[in-house]
């Protein structure tokens, strides 16, 4: 194989482009729980066949972001209140011991990369992009993950951080649903202190605010279309 077919080989394919265009506009809760997803309007979104579209919305029902239901169509997920309180049990499970692993690993590098998640983080926020910012906490936390060189888990990390999102989008009650900004701060002094029990204790009461931050009697209104939630 030559450098071309290589290079062409490792570029994701337009099934793998939609849906990764699809996952980010659920993740920034510009398609909210709940919204349909028509294979016709997202074929005539991203310029490609129905065929495609049919296999980006499985990918994603695969990661159980997207619902196919018989005869009805494609949906976001809108996960239970049971599911969401599973959702946050297992990050507390896992997480608080990812950051132990990930201090005890951290180099200057992953330490530049996390500072600059935050900034962008708090430059979304700042313009008033809560999606984006949610997209960004996020990442953060499956950074971590991935620092901490554990794959098994970071899998599991990145999964549950996907299903945060949608929680987030359906029973939110306050901003600090986003990440409160000191808590990110506090784990980055952690890491640069390679303080393992500091950032496991850090990452507990964190997963916590963010528990308590949800009221899990709230339901996110409807989204509107599927082309402005897709911005185009």
């Amino acid at each position: 194989m030559n450098e071309q077919s290589k290079a062409l080989a490792s570029q994701p394919s337009q099934a793998e482009q939609v849906a990764q265009e699809l996952e980010r506009a659920i993740h920034e809760h510009r398609l909210t729980p709940g919204a349909k997803l028509g294979e016709d309007e997202i074929a005539e979104v991203y310029g490609v066949s129905r065929t495609i579209v049919r296999a980006a919305l499985q990918t994603l029902a695969h990661q159980r972001l997207v619902e196919l239901r018989r005869n009805k169509g494609a949906f976001v997920a809108q996960p239970s209140v049971r599911e969401a309180r599973e959702v946050f049990e297992a990050r507390a499970l896992l997480e608080p011991r990812t950051a132990r692993s990930a201090a005890e690993r951290m180099t200057k590098a992953d330490l530049d990369a996390l500072t600059r998640q935050i900034e962008e983080e708090h430059a979304a926020l700042a313009a008033g992009d809560s999606g984006r910012a949610l997209f960004l906490s996020g990442q953060f936390h499956i950074e971590i993950a991935r620092i901490a060189d554990q794959a098994t888990i970071a899998a599991f990390v990145s999964e549950l951080v996907s299903r945060s999102s949608l929680i987030i989008a359906l029973y939110w009650q306050r901003r600090a649903a986003l990440c409160e900004s000191h808590a990110h701060h506090a784990l980055i002094e952690a890491f640069r202190d390679r303080d393992g029990d500091r950032a496991e204790d850090l990452m507990k009461g964190h997963l916590l605010d963010l528990v308590t931050s949800l009221d899990l009697r709230n339901v996110a209104p409807m989204p509107g279309s599927l082309r402005e939630a897709l911005g185009k």
